[in-house]
């Protein structure tokens, strides 16, 4: 009876531990995990969730608030002070609070933009949701991006909101690449397409090289001249 009595206390102690949509690893992982476990259980996930969208956006403003957490000369005890400091006025939920005042006595303040992130990712995956990068040479326009979605959304499952988000990045130069939750990527862009030119360009000609070492030195020139010709006629066709 005592025996059965330990295994129905085993469960339900099983039972009440929240479940994590998401197994993350690394620092921030374990930290975002733990702080995701506490505010599951205070049924304080969205609200938590909105205050560090606040502190990170401080954190990304200011400056002298990244180098104090930054800092590594300063003592835990000064990092504890002045975290408590920071949030004493921002009407955050202890949870949070407490939170923080953990990573200033692990001495992982500098670890709380990374934290912050994992911790939306753990959202992110609660929700069903599945972030989508749209990286573009410039901004795109709203109208493009919504008709993007239909197509984007066939990568996913049936039960898998899409998120989408455009960031932009000059150096693709055109096209699109597209960053599927965190293990799939489509490269569609400009850059991609003339490294596989450039790859296939470079090899032809290394060929083309260890061809000419067999021939004499006239034969070489007349080979070279027509190579020229055949690539330059090659890309002003592709224009």
């Amino acid at each position: 009876m005592a025996s059965f009595t330990s295994f129905n206390l085993a469960k339900q102690a099983l039972n009440s531990v929240p479940k994590v949509p998401l197994t993350l690893y690394g620092i921030e992982g374990r930290y975002a995990t733990a702080l995701f476990t506490a505010a599951t259980k205070k049924e304080a996930l969205e609200n938590v969730e909105t205050e560090l969208k606040k502190i990170k956006t401080v954190i990304e403003k200011d400056s002298k608030i990244r180098n104090f957490l930054d800092d590594p000369t300063l003592s835990r005890q000064n990092k504890k002070s002045g975290i408590q400091e920071l949030l004493k006025d921002g009407k955050y939920s202890e949870t949070t609070k407490n939170f923080f005042i953990v990573l200033a006595e692990n001495g992982r303040l500098s670890q709380a933009s990374k934290i912050i992130n994992a911790y939306q990712s753990l959202m992110t995956a609660s929700r069903g949701e599945v972030p989508v990068t749209v990286i573009s040479a410039k901004q795109l326009d709203s109208k493009i991006v919504d008709k993007l979605k239909p197509t984007l959304s066939k990568f996913l499952d049936p039960n898998q909101k899409i998120v989408i988000s455009n960031k932009v990045n000059p150096s693709i130069l055109g096209g699109l690449v597209v960053e599927i939750g965190s293990d799939k990527t489509i490269d569609l862009s400009v850059s991609s397409k003339l490294a596989k030119l450039n790859k296939l360009l470079t090899g032809n000609a290394q060929e083309v090289i260890m061809q000419l070492d067999l021939l004499d030195k006239r034969k070489q020139v007349v080979i070279l001249k027509t190579c020229s010709e055949s690539i330059y006629n090659f890309i002003r066709g592709r224009n």
